[in-house]
């Protein structure tokens, strides 16, 4: 194992944001092929207002759980500011419990860009705000223990869930790269997952959170920093990356270039590479891929050329007996 990884878990998953399958079946046997192939764990955007095909990333979370036995599955990230903690807390309570453990929640605030603020009449100025009561609300009710809150956008009298999620502390991912987004994550955090970062700018949220933790009187584990990137087995000129990347610039404001990986395996580990020196354990990978049988492929030459090289260069750590 590399020095800069060392005690790490590197581990990696695969995320969607449009549901590029033709039927139903599809998204199946892309879910059992990353069940059987030994991928970490299954990702989905959180998209509410949309014209192309988005899942609900806690109603796929749900059947997810109930698909699978091994792999590990959360939102990449929810937007907390359009969602109800409560029923948000119960949601993920209840799939942790069901699926004996294997949710990993990311909440973040959404983009400024997001279709929703406008559709649903919300007030983008107040996401940070509402984001922040909305942690501290999941947060309590997660425990069992009822709960009383009084907030700016939330009040809570004696309120209580049950079933409580399988997972004693239940991971709480935060996204976004803003200092607000490093205090969140150094005051709330159990982990902290990137999603346009180049590894650069990742290694700079890293290092901030890290400053801000003492103040915060806490501490995160150094394998709970995540990225994301966009790959693709190829060539840019093949059909489908130039829409991708068009649909990406359009999703989030910002130059695709630096953010996908076109090539083979040696592009993507190094990459990956590039991130873990920055200090990066977790990576949720996007396929560029257009319709069913480019999601597959894409994903079982990750699951067969990448995921192997990854195991051999950065091992998993040993367990320590207590």
């Amino acid at each position: 194992m590399t020095g800069a990884a060392a005690g790490r878990h590197i581990a990696v998953g695969l995320g969607l944001a449009e549901f590029p399958f033709a039927a139903v079946a599809g998204f199946w046997r892309w879910v059992d092929l990353c069940e059987g192939g030994g991928v970490d764990s299954l990702w989905q955007t959180d998209r509410l207002i949309s014209r192309e095909p988005i899942l609900e990333c806690m109603a796929a979370m749900a059947a997810i759980a109930g698909r699978t036995r091994r792999v590990k599955f959360g939102m990449n990230v929810v937007s907390l500011a359009m969602r109800d903690p409560v029923v948000l807390a119960k949601q993920c309570a209840t799939i942790d419990a069901l699926s004996e453990g294997r949710l990993l929640p990311g909440f973040g605030i959404g983009s400024p860009l997001a279709p929703e603020w406008q559709a649903m009449a919300l007030d983008v100025k107040e996401r940070g705000r509402r984001t922040d009561e909305a942690l501290e609300v999941i947060r309590l009710l997660w425990t069992g223990e009822r709960v009383d809150f009084t907030g700016r956008h939330y009040t809570l009298r004696g309120a209580s869930i049950a079933p409580v999620p399988a997972q004693a502390e239940l991971p709480m991912w935060i996204g976004g790269s803003s200092d607000a987004a490093v205090r969140r994550t150094a005051r709330s955090g159990t982990g902290w997952q990137g999603g346009p970062e180049t590894p650069a700018e990742a290694g700079a949220v890293i290092a901030g959170i890290k400053a801000a933790l003492p103040e915060a009187g806490r501490t995160i584990e150094e394998d709970h920093y995540g990225a994301a990137f966009a790959y693709r087995f190829g060539s840019a000129d093949d059909p489908g990356v130039a829409r991708a990347m068009e649909s990406y610039r359009r999703r989030t404001g910002r130059d695709p270039s630096e953010r996908f990986v076109v090539g083979g395996a040696e592009q993507v580990l190094a990459r990956i590479a590039d991130y873990v020196a920055a200090g990066v354990s977790k990576f949720i990978l996007r396929p560029a891929a257009s319709g069913e049988e480019e999601m597959l492929t894409q994903s079982r030459l990750l699951i067969e050329q990448v995921l192997p090289a990854v195991a051999a260069r950065w091992p998993r750590p040993r367990k320590v007996a207590a």
